[in-house]
């Protein structure tokens, strides 16, 4: 084949992906509390008082929210931790996750630009060696270039991941979605809701 049949053809394909990158539609957070279930549509509540109706695809995940505590991380759990990077290179733990043993691996890795602080990162791995001492927990978070160094002290809220299903689906319940399609009738889907078990209110 020639070069410029070449290049043409990886210009066809560079095309191709970014056309399809373009036509994937933007997701949003959403969070609230649920008003009212009818199926599997949601009318939740937001915060302003707004009212929301999401729709769960037909094998969405549901993950229920647990509130739980320093001792609930143990050697090998699988954690996310959104924190805050300190001077000497550890990450001081604005709030932590502990992951259901079916989704270890999600989001493995350390990325910047975490909402929930300035400055905040977000590390996924996980736990090794935890430690206690007087400021709280120092727990090493490996992931698979790396590993970072989070100090979790006793204020640092921690919940725990467990799997549910529909049944969590109750009026007032809290809920949060990391990521919501929001189709032509104003109206929003999700493949993933977290709900708030016992008065929890899921991040």
């Amino acid at each position: 084949m020639s070069r410029i049949g070449i290049l043409a053809g990886a210009l066809v394909a560079a095309f191709a992906v970014s056309s399809a990158v373009a036509q994937q539609p933007p997701t949003q957070r959403l969070s609230g509390t649920i008003d009212k279930v009818t199926g599997n549509a949601l009318l939740v509540k937001a915060k302003d008082g707004a009212e929301q109706t999401i729709t769960l695809t037909d094998k969405a995940l549901i993950v229920g929210v647990t509130k739980a505590s320093l001792a609930d991380i143990k050697e090998g759990s699988y954690i996310g931790s959104g924190a805050v990077p300190q001077a000497d290179g550890s990450q001081k733990a604005v709030e932590v996750h502990i992951f259901a043993e079916t989704q270890r691996g999600t989001g493995d890795g350390h990325r910047d630009g975490w909402p929930g602080a300035t400055n905040g990162t977000m590390t996924n791995g996980e736990a090794r060696n935890p430690v206690t001492g007087v400021d709280g927990l120092a727990v090493m978070v490996k992931y698979k270039d790396g590993e970072k160094k989070i100090i979790v002290t006793p204020s640092t809220p921690i919940v725990q991941y467990q799997i549910s299903d529909a049944s969590v689906l109750k009026p007032g319940a809290a809920i949060s979605i990391v990521a919501a399609t929001k189709k032509p009738d104003g109206t929003f889907e999700t493949g993933r809701i977290n709900v708030g078990l016992n008065g929890v209110v899921p991040n």
